[in-house]
């Protein structure tokens, strides 16, 4: 089939979409609730994690290996 023109872009989107004004519909969200509480820094997890080796007692190296 011939075209004895070129479709305009609007034309173009009415044959897509089927309407050549689009509704929009302006919906009023209701405000994010808080995530999870801040969790520890990787600072604090190192230093926790050097005091929990620090407080090994020396017996516990040697059953561990």
């Amino acid at each position: 089939m011939r075209r004895l023109r070129t479709l305009t872009e609007a034309e173009c989107y009415v044959r897509c979409y089927g309407s050549s004004v689009p509704t929009v519909t302006i919906v009023k969200l209701q405000p994010r609730r808080p995530r999870y509480p801040a969790s520890p820094s990787g600072e604090d997890l190192r230093q926790l994690f050097e005091e929990r080796i620090d407080a090994r007692v020396p017996d516990e190296l040697d059953d561990a290996a």
